[in-house]
């Protein structure tokens, strides 16, 4: 199981630039609204694209996808551990609560 991390810890790791965001929805979601900053890595494209996108197996990474039903980012997450990404988290709470929240996204 994947480690979580929090809203307030995402967004202080970002603002301190000590995190790599993988968006796990990809795609039409990616292109209308993503974390800033955030790569597109889904599943079907981590074995392929991992290495170019996040070339530091060490450096912190956080997934995320929509919300706490969207399996995307755990799968992304588990899948990035298997290949030997040592740091790798998950915010559960996805872009849903993000936005919630009342902080900034960007578009493709």
């Amino acid at each position: 199981m994947t480690p979580l991390i929090t809203r307030d810890e995402l967004a202080a790791a970002m603002e301190g630039g000590s995190v790599t965001v993988v968006d796990a929805l990809g795609g039409e979601y990616y292109a209308q609204q993503h974390l800033p900053g955030a790569v597109a890595l889904v599943l079907a494209d981590v074995d392929a694209r991992a290495a170019a996108v996040l070339p530091d197996r060490d450096a912190a990474i956080v997934t995320y996808c929509s919300n706490p039903a969207c399996p995307n980012s755990g799968q992304v997450a588990e899948r990035l551990v298997a290949l030997g990404y040592t740091n790798v988290r998950k915010y559960r709470e996805g872009i849903q609560d993000w936005v919630e929240a009342g902080l900034p996204t960007a578009t493709a």
